[in-house]
């Protein structure tokens, strides 16, 4: 029997789950069962939760064949605990380390108690936070062990679920379960904490509490916050059924109606078209409940009990109206709206908002305005062939406009027909995100189909990287993030990435990286044909090196001698440079380029072209990696900076750690390594092909050359996202140039 059994009720996580699960499995204290309850999550919190139960006993995973709701997935752990104490743990919140042992070392000092409380931080997506509220409370409990009644303070501790470990025979006994509905936690916390014989406090912080920016049903306003009312009936009901506990009537009514305050005054909880309703049922309640002799609270909760046992809504209202002006003080002003948003708000765009929408128009656009390209080009292409009534237009710098291809409508920035299409267009599509100008209106759609897989850090998670961050506008980011509706991942290292560095309402789409699609539909005769166009000459083996951006340069110098490495290799390899679209001309790669030596590819229009032509990758840190990965040959890192790379701008992990699953083939620091590297044949020998098959399994999970078809039939049609992923043991990708 395991000393903890922790349970964990899934729904809708996936960007969080590892996190919290690692959080556990990797604690010092390892007599624990971890019982992790699926409820039916429709995503892929199912898919992770077993992959954790394969690989440590420890894991019971439960799938619940309907989605039941946070509490009776509670009670569905709770049955099949076995552990002395169960602790609940909800799934995008995480322990800090040590916990568990400092659990186990104050029951051990103390003995058995029924409910051992610990504090909390609250995370939020601009950092941590301090200790909770009843810090002092905890503090001040040292190891004293009390019930309730002697020490009625303590009901003002956090009420939730999991920052307590329950004596497991305690919750049984007094026959506890989580009933449907929100705010399920209050009762029971407040049912346990007045039963309880023996509570103790341990000054620890032990849970880091997330604050979802979006997503959280307690941020979500609704009807569903009504269940409150249903929730402390059931808590009454509980005491009218237990005389032994008149003593807890006044201290819990007070709780209660605190609560119902508390959730009345917050506008993502209670809207304002239910405002009335909701104070409404709380009279209700303090009508009904009120006991014998209660004795309103100092302060402003007293003043808002009072409106409600006069039923006063009016009063209630001047209550929250004065508390307001109080704490904004007379200060405060409104903010001026940008330049920017003064032009997007004005003349014609707003004039064509106020018309209807064009069900049939799409609009895309990829890097910041740049020549039709990646994930978006891919989805268009297929777009036309699965939803032919969809007319697409792009958006492109005027600098650019000649060069778009032909038969691809287009519109420059900030021009008459621009506002006009973006203020009708239905569908968006971007792999980066439209102007801050741009306001979603009711009936658009926004697709977000990313880059890359994300091995430096992006979004908010840039705000530890102050040269990474460099001029970003936290606050606008995430405005932007809020227009998203769809986000595209090819693994769940990027849709783990993507919900904590973007966090918001969107749904993710594990469709794979449209753009991948070209590495398996391309044929050995589409190969040849690239290679030819590049001048690679027949019989060549072609390595191409695609470096990537570095926030601490301003322009791009090779990290290597280009020339002593082509002379190196010999004339049987020929080495195509990619420099990153953020840099200008590099005059030294141009001198190259003019003597022969290297191909220059920079200004190179389709960057698949080129990985579909090389025989092998010479990388850093680039995205382009993960991508190249799909076509199974060899990937070679060269990777001179990584401490300073990693520290400037941050990693999500150790690329050239060397485990299965982070490193894509050699590694190569010096360059004498890289010259080593190839001329030794370790660049092609098994063990980089071990490491390769375990990073592709990593990071090429969706990518099986449909997943433009998937995204189609989910954003523009409505549809599944259905071919179903073809298993990466089953998949073809296009031919090897050659057979060196």
């Amino acid at each position: 029997m395991p000393r903890f059994s922790v349970v964990i009720p899934v729904f809708k996580v996936e960007g969080y789950l590892r996190e919290c699960l690692d959080s556990v499995l990797e604690q010092s204290f390892r007599d624990i069962e971890l019982i992790v309850v699926n409820d039916c999550s429709p995503d892929s919190c199912g898919a992770i939760i077993d992959e954790y139960a394969a690989r440590d006993e420890r894991v019971k995973a439960v799938h619940l064949p309907e989605n039941v709701g946070l509490g009776r997935a509670r009670n569905t752990g709770l049955e099949r605990a076995r552990g002395d104490y169960v602790l609940f743990l909800d799934s995008d919140d995480s322990y800090l380390p040590g916990l568990l042992q400092a659990l186990a070392a104050r029951l051990d000092a103390v003995g058995d108690l029924d409910i051992l409380a610990f504090d909390h931080v609250r995370t939020h997506w601009w950092g941590r936070g301090d200790r909770s509220k009843a810090a002092d409370l905890i503090e001040r409990a040292g190891t004293d062990v009390f019930r309730l009644k002697d020490r009625p303070e303590y009901l003002r501790l956090f009420l939730v679920a999991w920052n307590k470990a329950f004596r497991r025979e305690f919750f049984l006994e007094q026959g506890f379960q989580y009933a449907p509905g929100l705010y399920e936690d209050a009762p029971v916390t407040f049912m346990a904490m007045v039963t309880a014989e023996r509570i103790g406090c341990l000054n620890r912080v032990g849970v880091a509490y997330r604050q979802r920016r979006q997503g959280a049903i307690t941020k979500t306003p609704g009807r569903k916050h009504f269940d409150i009312f249903t929730q402390y009936e059931g808590l009454f009901a509980f005491l009218a059924e237990r005389p032994e506990l008149v003593w807890a009537q006044s201290l819990l009514f007070e709780r209660a109606v605190y609560h119902m305050l508390f959730a009345l005054k917050r506008p993502e909880r209670v809207r304002v078209a239910d405002r009335r309703e909701f104070f409404d049922r709380t009279s209700d309640f303090y009508a009904e409940h009120l006991p014998a002799g209660f004795t309103l609270p100092e302060g402003s909760t007293g003043v808002y009990m009072r409106a409600l046992a006069k039923r006063s809504y009016r009063a209630y209202q001047a209550t929250e109206l004065a508390e307001r002006v109080t704490k904004a003080g007379p200060s405060k002003v409104l903010k001026a709206r940008t330049k920017v948003g003064k032009r997007a708000y004005a003349g014609m765009y707003t004039v064509q908002r106020r018309g209807s929408l064009d069900p049939n128009l799409a609009v895309y656009t990829s890097y910041w305005d740049r020549l039709p390209s990646c994930n978006p080009l891919a989805v268009f292409d297929k777009a036309k062939e699965l939803a032919p009534e969809v007319h697409g237009v792009w958006v492109v710098r005027e600098e650019l406009a000649d060069q778009v291809p032909d038969g691809i409508d287009h519109v420059l920035r900030d021009s008459r027909r621009y506002w006009e299409v973006m203020a009708r267009a239905r569908y968006f599509v971007n792999n980066v995100n439209f102007p801050d100008s741009i306001v979603k209106r009711p009936g658009q759609f926004h697709l977000q189909t990313h880059h890359g897989t994300p091995l430096k850090r992006m979004g908010i998670d840039q705000r530890g990287f102050p040269a990474a961050a460099r001029g970003m506008d936290f606050d606008r980011l995430l405005a932007r993030v809020d227009r998203w509706d769809l986000s595209v991942s090819s693994n769940q290292h990027s849709t783990r990435q993507w919900k904590r560095a973007y966090p918001g309402t969107y749904e993710t789409l594990h469709a794979g990286y449209p753009r991948n699609d070209r590495y398996y539909r391309s044929s050995a005769e589409d190969v040849a044909a690239i290679r030819a166009r590049l001048g690679i000459a027949p019989g060549k083996t072609a390595l191409l090196y695609a470096p990537t951006h570095r926030d601490y340069r301003t322009d791009w110098t090779p990290s290597f001698d280009l020339a002593r490495l082509a002379k190196a290799l010999g004339d049987d390899f020929v080495l195509l440079v990619r420099t990153h679209y953020l840099y200008g001309r590099n005059p030294e790669l141009s001198d190259l380029a003019e003597q022969g030596a290297v191909i220059d590819v920079s200004r190179h229009p389709v960057v698949e072209d080129l990985c579909l032509a090389a025989d092998a990758l010479i990388a850093d840190y680039s995205s382009l990696t993960f991508d190249y990965a799909n076509l199974d040959r060899p990937v070679v890192i060269y990777a001179d900076d990584w401490k300073v790379y990693s520290q400037v701008r941050g990693v999500t992990f150790d690329l050239l750690s060397g485990r299965p699953g982070d490193t894509p083939g050699s590694v190569a620091t010096t360059e004498d390594e890289l010259v080593d590297t190839f001329r030794s044949g370790r660049w092609r020998g098994p063990e980089a092909a071990t490491l390769r098959a375990a990073f592709r399994e990593r990071f090429c999970q969706y990518d099986d050359g449909h997943a433009a078809e998937r995204v189609v039939r989910r954003f523009f049609l409505g549809q599944d996202a259905e071919p179903a992923t073809v298993p990466l043991a089953q998949r073809t990708p296009a031919p090897k140039p050659s057979l060196r």
